[in-house]
């Protein structure tokens, strides 16, 4: 009797991931997922929408945990997480964790000056080098506002 009782308890507790999941802010709510490349090919018809993203987590913010990249469905693509800073604070542990995150999709738009200053300033962070003049252009960076996320432990 007491092996049936674990095993329900084991097949339980592995048919239930989020058991083994650590929220933040508040929590995922949504249950249908879009994938991170859905997003960046058509941003325009997600902004401003809340939407829940699934995937690794492939960078924390190494001085106040206040954003996360968050690895796309395909090869070479991810997209950053940004939450206010004290709001949600994401522990550098989180770094090669999975996860599911909602956020409201947004977009920051940059001319080729403030590029290189934010490249700049990411370079001075992580003390790796930067060159501004591989800078060529601004960009248009689509991100999500984070609201909430659960990263398995």
């Amino acid at each position: 009797m007491k092996s049936i009782i674990y095993a329900v308890l084991i097949a339980s507790l592995l048919a239930c991931p989020a058991a083994f999941a650590k929220t933040y802010g508040k929590g995922v709510n949504l249950t249908e997922a879009t994938a991170v490349s859905t997003i960046l090919d058509n941003p325009d018809q997600y902004l401003g929408k809340n939407v829940r993203i699934e995937g690794m987590i492939i960078e924390v913010c190494a001085k106040r945990g206040c954003w996360i990249y968050v690895a796309g469905d395909r090869p070479d693509e991810k997209i950053q997480v940004k939450v206010t800073d004290g709001e949600i604070v994401f522990p550098m542990s989180a770094s090669g964790r999975t996860g599911a995150i909602e956020g409201i999709v947004d977009e920051v738009k940059m001319s080729k000056e403030e590029l290189i200053a934010y490249q700049k300033h990411l370079a001075e962070e992580k003390g790796k080098p930067f060159d501004p003049a591989s800078v060529k252009e601004g960009t248009r960076f689509i991100r999500l506002i984070g609201l909430g996320a659960e990263i398995d432990e």
